[in-house]
């Protein structure tokens, strides 16, 4: 009969592991080609007053993604454009979403500011 407990126990343990697992992945929803969860890897490169450059698992993501979709989010995420920019930069993506036009322009931002 302990040999039996043992086997339940070690079933149920197998069967708790696999739903936190399924749940875990559940979190992240995939929007633009990329899971929310992975577009957190780039937060650091975009928030803050002087930002770290974006690590190669940001990168990774921020190629991956589709970024004419994500204009709608880029717009509304409060996110300054220029740490945007600099993120695109630091990664070499020249794709220019339509939401910021500018934003891997060669014009310096100086040229732009002085309106």
């Amino acid at each position: 009969m302990g040999k039996n407990n043992t086997k339940i126990l070690i079933t149920a343990l197998a069967m708790i592991v696999t739903a936190s697992m399924m749940i875990e992945e559940a979190k992240s929803v995939r929007i633009c080609n990329v899971g929310t969860k992975d577009l957190k890897k780039c937060r650091p490169a975009v928030t803050g007053n002087n930002p770290p450059p974006p690590t190669p698992q940001c990168c990774q993501v921020a190629k991956a993604a589709n970024l004419e979709c994500l204009c709608p989010f880029l717009s509304r995420s409060g996110i300054d454009p220029s740490k945007i920019k600099a993120l695109g930069a630091n990664c070499g993506i020249t794709k220019n979403p339509s939401c910021l036009p500018w934003l891997y322009s060669k014009v310096p931002l100086k040229l732009l500011e002085s309106g």
